[in-house]
């Protein structure tokens, strides 16, 4: 992956781009021509530009699936690359996200309204979603890839400017653009050309606002998609034989210190109404039950539309594999990942390292 900047810091994608592949493809140890075909969810403003920026890296003539983020987030290209390659539709997919053009801030107001809702039912205090803002920072300070990784007291960031009471500015994941990228293969595939530790997907749960039934609409969560969660992990879980207590790392899509706060309970990592004491225990970082959000997170790399999902993904493999250097994570062998896409789907999926 490519750092995560503000918007107007890369004026030149085509290179960013190019620079990012050549970087997939070299850890991989694979060449070009070994594909079977691209998907990219891209931003840059025509398709020709994305492809001259393939073709510098020898890609010409290897099938392109191109998407905007508009119209198919790229959480969901990996699965569909997923999906393509169980179903023997081919052996060896690089799945691109490029987001060249910084997105516009959700409605921070509705999440205001659940985190109030949650300290009133919860007797919690206004410190707790600080911290978890604290806790990203920290993470991040080891992260040259995160756009927002200077650290920041629990003062700090109380005192800043108030959005949605009570989340002050540093508890949002603001804007950036960036580019990441991920080979996605076979296990036969693998055997043959891969060398070094390899990172398997044991199982992918997707859960779209649709699939999800009998949801209290009365629930001050409801809004904000609680519900969704809870059934993407608990599908999850089933499919895999797998649980919370199994989970050393996670990436969860903290779009703020209310979401994920929200998420350590939909996503099973505690109990419900235990998360302010899951926070102000230290379980979600280093030394506790286990790491939420290693590189940083959203709250630190920022919101990259396009190629935040391949950017949980790359963290996610390296601290499986160990190469995660300063932000390793001790004995780290299989992880979590959480996205939530721009039209509610929520996508997760456990991996491990063989």
């Amino acid at each position: 992956m490519s750092p995560f900047r503000p918007a107007r810091v890369y004026p030149d994608m085509d290179d960013l781009v190019a620079a990012t592949v050549r970087q997939a493809l070299a850890d991989a140890g694979l060449p070009a021509s070994s594909l079977t075909s691209i998907y990219a969810a891209s931003d840059m403003p025509e398709g020709a530009t994305l492809q001259r920026a393939l073709d510098r890296c020898g890609m010409q003539g290897i099938a392109l699936r191109h998407e905007f983020p508009e119209h198919t987030d790229n959480n969901q290209m990996l699965a569909c690359a997923h999906q393509a390659i169980l179903a023997g539709q081919a052996e060896a997919i690089l799945v691109l996200g490029v987001q060249g053009q910084g997105l516009v801030l959700p409605a921070v107001e509705p999440m205001g309204v659940a985190a109030r809702a949650y300290m009133a039912r919860y007797q919690a205090r206004c410190e707790t979603f600080a911290m978890i803002a604290v806790k990203a920072r920290q993470h991040a300070a080891y992260n040259p890839q995160a756009a927002f990784n200077q650290l920041m007291t629990l003062e700090q960031v109380l005192e800043a400017p108030m959005l949605a009471e009570p989340l002050t500015r540093p508890q949002w994941a603001w804007p950036t653009v960036g580019v990441a990228a991920v080979v996605l293969c076979s296990g036969e595939f693998a055997s043959r050309h891969c060398q070094g530790p390899l990172v398997r997907i044991l199982g992918q749960a997707s859960v779209s606002p649709r699939q999800v039934v009998d949801v209290d609409l009365a629930s001050p969560f409801a809004d904000v998609g609680y519900d969704i969660h809870v059934a993407a992990a608990r599908e999850l879980y089933e499919q895999t034989g797998r649980g919370p207590e199994d989970i050393a790392v996670c990436e969860l899509h903290d779009s703020s210190t209310l979401s994920e706060l929200l998420l350590y309970e939909a996503l099973g990592l505690c109990c419900e109404g235990s998360a302010e004491k899951f926070v102000e225990e230290g379980d979600n970082t280093y030394g506790g039950n286990l790491v939420v959000n290693p590189g940083g997170g959203l709250l630190s790399l920022g919101q990259a539309g396009a190629a935040s999902a391949l950017a949980q993904c790359v963290e996610l493999v390296q601290q499986l594999r160990g190469s995660a250097g300063r932000r390793q994570v001790a004995n780290a062998r299989i992880a979590l990942q959480h996205q939530a896409g721009s039209d509610g789907t929520v996508i997760t999926t456990l991996y491990q390292r063989d």
